[in-house]
């Protein structure tokens, strides 16, 4: 009998998320992922769980109907890492008059079984805090909702509750060989040394990897064809000091959000290009910074300019390529490919796909190898994901208990802890007195109990996985902050997450 009924290739958002709906569903599972969870295309999003409103051009509808759906089901899920948002939609001189804007706003309200997100509305900005850093020009917007999301924190908490459903998750782990028979025979390199594994089934959710996966390990081509994008975003300082975002039109009709991002900045993007290059280091050029500047600079007043930036990144997307000429144009909905032979073991490759739609995806992709195993229904439509075990209005609730009961936290610091681990910030914070029972701060109120649950439960293993995925911390931590972290990590190892 094989060791695992399901082998995942992918720590990004749908490798996590198929592992996690498998593992609920009693599945034996194994997920590789060759580097540290979301530390590709996953952690470099817009942030954003949205149905997608310019998808409307495309008349995706089914896409648009299907995310907005799971806007509230992921918002129940996990109220501490997505949180509602209000968007601030300008009309401007283009192709789009305010009209057609309107009655795209109208359908996408109609299309997204609201229970919990207010409607669009018509808003003055002349008398609105969400006018004052627009433009005198802007006089009027629509105001209409979705939700911001920290997407990597997202990633991780999808796969610690496939390890607490009994997936085997390992990082910085990469599949060297894999032998198809009747079962797969997987050949692991795990920092250098070699294990081996069997699974029933095996899925390709590499993102912009899977190309290279199927070709170099698996040795089978892609069943379809793949077209890998870039986006990028560049981090300014704020511009603004309310929660809204910002939708703006450039004049080529696409679209650029402004928000709010890491409480003491403004995360602008993303850009939409073709890539051909390294997909293990992509990164913004210039010409696509001064892109996202010059889209800012046309609604804000304070105008943004490319040499006050303290962060750029860029994600690639893998897309399944639908032949549109242009990569805006392309579909981001979600494609499955099934390779099933009669006494071989199947293999199911996962093309593109949003952080929006990543649990319908997982629960496709469970439909189509569903039929290889006895295994239990869909399940995770009502479910939570760990430290979400709250009311979905009871953030400030949460925070407010926590400084009762750790009355030396300050209101930011319990705010941070809250927003980042739910309810599971008691683990953290345990019997704790005061700052100095957590230990050695390491800056932006870091302590070393925090990063002790870090290495213990959620897989970090550097200082830039506390800092960049497992928080934003990186953007206010300097340079000696970072280097005490690092050595911190290497003298308490980096135990396997539980």
């Amino acid at each position: 009998m094989a060791d695992f009924d399901i082998a995942i290739i992918g720590g990004g958002i749908n490798g996590t998320g198929i592992a996690r709906d498998a593992a609920g569903r009693g599945l034996r599972v194994l997920l590789v992922e060759q580097n540290d969870l979301a530390s590709g295309t996953s952690s470099a999003s817009s942030k954003l769980i949205h149905g997608g409103l310019r998808y409307l051009e495309h008349a995706a509808f089914r896409l648009v109907r299907e995310a907005l759906a799971e806007r509230e089901v992921l918002l129940r899920m996990a109220p501490h890492v997505i949180r509602p948002m209000r968007f601030v939609l300008p009309p401007s001189p283009g192709p789009r008059s305010a009209l057609l804007l309107r009655l795209g706003l109208f359908i996408y309200d109609w299309l997204g079984s609201r229970k919990i997100l207010p409607a669009t509305r018509t808003i003055d900005l002349t008398h609105n805090a969400v006018g004052v850093p627009l433009k005198r020009s802007y006089r009027f917007a629509f105001e209409y909702s979705d939700c911001w999301v920290d997407d990597s924190r997202l990633v991780v908490l999808n796969a610690m509750d496939a390890a607490e459903h009994g997936a085997s998750i390992r990082t910085r782990t990469r599949l060297t060989r894999a032998e198809r028979s009747d079962e797969w025979k997987l050949v692991l390199s795990d920092h250098g040394r070699r294990d081996t594994a069997t699974a029933r089934v095996l899925v390709n959710a590499a993102g912009p990897w899977a190309g290279q996966v199927a070709e170099t390990v698996l040795r089978v081509p892609l069943a379809e064809p793949l077209r890998l994008v870039k986006g990028s975003h560049i981090v300014v300082r704020k511009r603004f000091d309310h929660g809204s975002g910002y939708l703006f039109q450039p004049d080529d009709k696409r679209i650029v959000f402004a928000l709010p991002f890491a409480r003491e900045f403004t995360l602008i993007g993303t850009t939409d290009e073709n890539f051909v290059g390294d997909v293990n280091s992509p990164a913004p050029t210039p010409a696509e910074v001064a892109y996202l500047c010059q889209a800012a600079n046309v609604y804000f007043r304070e105008s943004v300019s490319p040499d006050e930036l303290v962060w750029s990144f860029a994600g690639v997307r893998s897309l399944h390529d639908d032949g549109s000429k242009k990569p805006e144009d392309i579909t981001r909905d979600y494609a499955l490919a099934l390779d099933e032979r009669f006494g071989e073991a199947p293999l199911l490759t996962v093309y593109g796909g949003k952080i929006t739609t990543h649990r319908r995806l997982a629960e496709a992709a469970m439909e189509r190898i569903g039929h290889f195993f006895m295994t239990q229904p869909p399940w995770t439509k009502d479910s939570t994901l760990p430290g979400g075990d709250m009311e979905l209005n009871g953030i400030e609730v949460k925070i407010s208990e926590f400084r009762q009961r750790w009355p030396f936290l300050t209101e930011s610091h319990a705010r941070r802890l809250t927003l980042a681990y739910g309810t599971r910030a008691e683990k953290i914070l345990g019997p704790a007195k005061s700052m100095d029972d957590l230990g050695i701060c390491f800056g932006s109120d870091l302590t070393a109990a925090e990063v002790r649950y870090l290495m213990a439960h959620e897989w970090a293993q550097t200082d830039e996985d506390v800092l960049w995925r497992r928080s934003k911390l990186g953007l206010q931590i300097g340079a000696e902050g970072r280097a005490a972290l690092a050595q911190f990590m290497a003298n308490e190892g980096a135990p396997a997450a539980a």
